[in-house]
C-alpha cells in the first residue's frame, strides 16, 4: 500500500532540461524524508509537482491517498507547503496574515483568531504580532510563513528549504516544531541544504542528482556505503604531508584526502582504534609530529561527495525559472 507521499516514474522537463527524469518516493505516514542533492537535482521541481503547482510530463502521484493529478483540489486541502520564499503579505500584521491563511482554509473567525495567536506564541512572533510583515527581518517573515503552512495542521507538509535564513537558535526551535509534528502524526517531506538538518530529522533520505534518485535510505545506511570509518590527521609542519599521505595510504583503505591550506589529511580506514595506534606509531618512526588525530565516522557530506562528486552548495538550473519559481 503506497504511503502518506507516493511518486512512480515523475518526468518534468523544461526545454531541453529534464527536470525529473524518473523520480520515484515512497514515504510512509508519521515520518520525514530528506531530500537532498545539490542546486538543480530536481528538489523543488519534485515538490512542486507533488503539491500540485506544476503537472508532470509523465508519472503518478498519490498524497494522503489523493491522486495529484484527479484531485488537486482535494489534495490542497490535505497538505501544507512552506516553499523557498516566505510567502506573505507584507502590508498586513502576523496576525492578519495568519488569520486570512485560515479564512481561505474556510475556517470561522473566531477558530481562525485563536489558531492565529497559538501559532504566534509558538513561533515567538507575539511579540511583533500587530506589526506589518514589512518591518519583520528575513528571519521573522521566514517563520510567518512556516506558521502559515500550519494553519489547519495538515496531515501531510512539504518544507522546502524551511531554515534558510534563520539562525542557529531558530532553526534549532523549528527543529522542535517539526519533531512535535511529527510525533502527532504528521507526514512531511523536507528538501535542505543543511546535512546536519537531515542527520537530525529526517527517518528515510532520498539523495536526488541530475532529477534521479540515485540512493536512498536511514542516515546509518548511506554512509554505510562512504567505507566505514575516517582517520583524519593534522601534521605540525606542512612540509611533511606528502610523507603523512604515504603512510595513511600504505595503512588505510584508498588515497589519503590531502588539505594543504589546514595540514590536514583524511584517509578510510577499517580497524579502528587499533589501526589508531598503529598510524600514531608509524608517524612517529619516521619523525612526522601532529597537532591533532582522531577516528571519526562519515558524515552526509562524505556521503554527498561519494555519490554525487560535489558537494550540496553546487550551482546549477532545474528549468527556465527565476524569481520565487527558481529551481534549486
Amino acid at each position: 500500500m503506497p504511503g502518506a507521499i507516493y511518486a512512480e516514474g515523475l518526468v518534468k522537463t523544461f526545454g531541453d532540461v529534464k527536470a525529473l527524469d524518473g523520480v520515484d518516493l515512497d514515504v510512509p505516514e508519521g515520518t520525514v524524508l530528506g531530500l537532498l542533492g545539490p542546486n538543480g537535482a530536481g528538489k523543488t521541481t519534485a515538490v512542486r509537482c507533488l503539491t500540485t503547482l506544476l503537472r508532470p510530463d509523465r508519472g503518478r502521484a498519490v498524497v494522503a491517498g489523493l491522486d495529484v493529478l484527479g484531485q488537486p483540489d482535494a489534495v490542497r486541502r490535505s497538505i501544507g507547503l512552506s516553499g523557498q520564499f516566505a510567502a506573505v503579505d507584507e502590508y498586513l500584521t502576523g496576525r492578519e496574515n495568519l488569520q486570512m491563511v485560515g479564512q481561505l482554509y474556510q475556517m470561522r473567525a473566531k477558530p481562525a483568531k485563536a489558531r492565529a495567536a497559538e501559532l504566534l506564541e509558538q513561533f515567538h512572533l507575539a511579540d511583533a504580532a500587530d506589526r506589518p510583515a514589512k518591518t519583520y527581518s528575513g528571519g521573522m517573515r521566514r517563520r510567518l510563513d512556516l506558521a502559515a503552512a500550519l494553519v489547519v495542521s495538515p496531515p501531510v507538509m512539504f518544507m522546502d528549504e524551511p531554515t534558510t535564513g534563520l539562525d542557529p537558535r531558530n532553526r534549532q526551535q523549528l527543529w522542535e516544531v517539526i519533531k512535535q509534528l511529527v510525533s502527532g502524526g504528521t507526514t512531511l517531506l523536507l528538501t535542505t541544504q543543511y546535512l546536519e538538518e537531515a542527520d537530525h530529522l529526517a527517518h528515510d533520505i532520498a539523495v536526488v542528482d541530475h532529477g534521479r534518485v540515485i540512493a536512498q535510505g536511514t542516515s546509518d545506511q548511506l554512509k554505510a556505503r562512504t567505507g566505514g570509518e575516517r582517520v583524519e590527521v593534522v601534521v605540525h609542519d606542512r612540509e611533511h604531508l606528502s610523507a603523512a599521505a604515504a603512510v595513511l595510504g600504505g595503512l588505510g583503505k584508498g588515497e589519503a584526502t590531502v588539505e594543504d591550506h589546514m595540514r590536514k589529511l583524511t584517509v578510510p580506514v577499517t580497524g579502528g582504534a587499533k589501526l589508531l595506534s598503529e598510524i600514531i606509531r608509524e608517524l612517529d618512526g619516521r619523525g612526522i609530529e601532529i597537532d591533532d588525530i582522531g577516528l571519526r565516522r562519515p558524515t552526509l557530506d562524505d556521503v554527498f561527495l561519494s555519490l554525487t562528486g560535489h558537494a550540496a552548495e553546487t550551482e546549477g538550473t532545474e528549468g527556465p525559472q527565476s524569481g520565487k519559481e527558481a529551481a534549486q
